[in-house]
């Protein structure tokens, strides 16, 4: 028995990575490799799975359908030959052997096409796309959902929703019940087992009792340069507005471990941020790469080892990210955004998340408006805890990747 799996960006390959060591656990025995359409894959390299075909960073980051310039210089960039080549490499694998193959799409449309035309059995985590796009909790369309979106009935427009009927499409998992709600009419086989986006956020530390706890802001600029320096600056000054107002304030910024640090830090230098060792106990988590830095009373780390605690620790985010925004909210607290310029966190991109996401999250259109919205919401204990349910309820309970694992080995064991 064998699975490729076909994941098309950064956050798809880090879901995919957590079915699959899932998969492992369930079934040591089983053959896996994967074919990341977008980047190199490098998460399937921390868990020595092969990768069967060429792969390519591409000047978008992956982000071609928010612009029409960045595909056209993806395309510029090899783009129509490297999806040549890739579905070639689908191919080879489909027809390498008779034993049972299966293929996991994870992500959008494009792996789910790649599937199909592999003429393997194939199943589909759906990450990019949900319900809540369009209607509120109830179900409901939302006031800005067009006539035209109301008309194809689904956030899956009918050529997706085509795919995900074939007969060779053995299961989907949307990311939250709603979806699956809505699928299950169109008598696609959506199978509601929760986000693999929630696991592998729980803290290796013991959380301090409430009351020993100064406020904490955790500061999300995404993980793509030079968009995320960009964020950064915006971030900045939110900061220094959450400063003014409450004084001792702790930040944290959860850089991602693939960019350089010192960047962000000699941005801070230029804000009046001093570096400093007099870091508090609660902000270190046992990194001795961990970098700090005052202002007044305020003090701000810079982690990128301990992603988990940084998101558990905060009682809020300024975020300018996808994927960590989303898991942020699904913690159930607060987050609040600011308009960017791209590629990825567009004016148009924020708005959405904000559908996506419901009243967890609070889109800023400049930095400067954060102090006093951040000081509403925290004396407003009832919309504190609506926030908590609403983020649980849009992002599903930890244990996704076991779940999807097991119940996907089940139906390929009756193939």
């Amino acid at each position: 028995m064998r699975i490729l799996c076909l994941s098309n960006g950064h956050g798809e390959d880090a879901i995919a990575v957590q079915v699959l060591e899932q998969i492992q656990v369930q079934n040591p025995d089983i053959s896996l490799a994967a074919l990341p359409i977008v980047g190199t894959g490098h998460a399937y390299q921390k868990l020595d799975i092969p990768i069967i075909g060429r792969t390519q960073q591409m000047p978008s980051g992956g982000f071609v359908y928010m612009d029409n310039r960045q595909l056209a210089r993806d395309i510029k960039g090899g783009l129509l030959k490297l999806t040549w080549q890739q579905h070639k490499s689908i191919q080879r694998w489909a027809k390498q052997t008779d034993e049972p193959s299966l293929i996991l799409a994870v992500g959008d449309i494009v792996p789910l096409i790649f599937a199909l035309l592999s003429g393997t059995n194939y199943a589909f985590i759906g990450t990019a796309k949900s319900e809540y796009y369009l209607r509120d909790s109830d179900g409901q369309w939302l006031s800005k959902t067009s006539g035209l979106e109301k008309w194809f009935g689904s956030v899956y427009l009918p050529w997706e929703r085509w795919l995900l009927s074939r007969k060779k499409c053995l299961a989907v998992y949307p990311r939250d019940r709603l979806t699956t709600d809505i699928l299950q009419k169109y008598k696609i086989a959506a199978v509601d087992l929760g986000n693999p986006m929630m696991d592998g956020l729980e803290p290796s530390q013991l959380e301090l009792e409430e009351e020993e706890r100064t406020l904490t802001c955790v500061l999300l600029p995404g993980s793509r340069l030079p968009e995320a320096l960009h964020n950064w600056r915006k971030i900045l000054v939110a900061t220094q507005q959450i400063r003014d107002k409450y004084q001792t304030v702790n930040f944290i910024a959860a850089i991602a471990p693939s960019l350089e640090s010192t960047d962000f830090g000699e941005t801070l230098n230029k804000f009046g941020w001093h570096t400093t060792n007099q870091i508090p106990d609660d902000l270190r988590f046992n990194d001795p790469e961990i970098k700090g830095f005052m202002q007044g009373q305020a003090t701000l780390v810079i982690s990128q080892n301990y992603y988990a605690e940084t998101l558990n620790r905060a009682d809020v985010a300024i975020a300018m990210a996808g994927t960590a925004t989303e898991q942020f909210v699904g913690l159930g607290k607060p987050a609040f955004t600011i308009v960017g310029t791209g590629p990825q966190f567009t004016p148009a991109f924020a708005e959405a998340q904000t559908r996506l996401l419901g009243h967890s999250v609070i889109l800023l259109q400049k930095p400067e408006a954060i102090a006093q919205k951040l000081d509403a919401i925290l004396k407003n204990p009832d919309l504190l805890q609506s926030i908590a349910a609403n983020g649980k309820q849009r992002m599903g309970e930890t244990g996704a990747a076991q779940r999807i694992a097991v119940h996907l080995l089940n139906l390929f064991s009756k193939t």
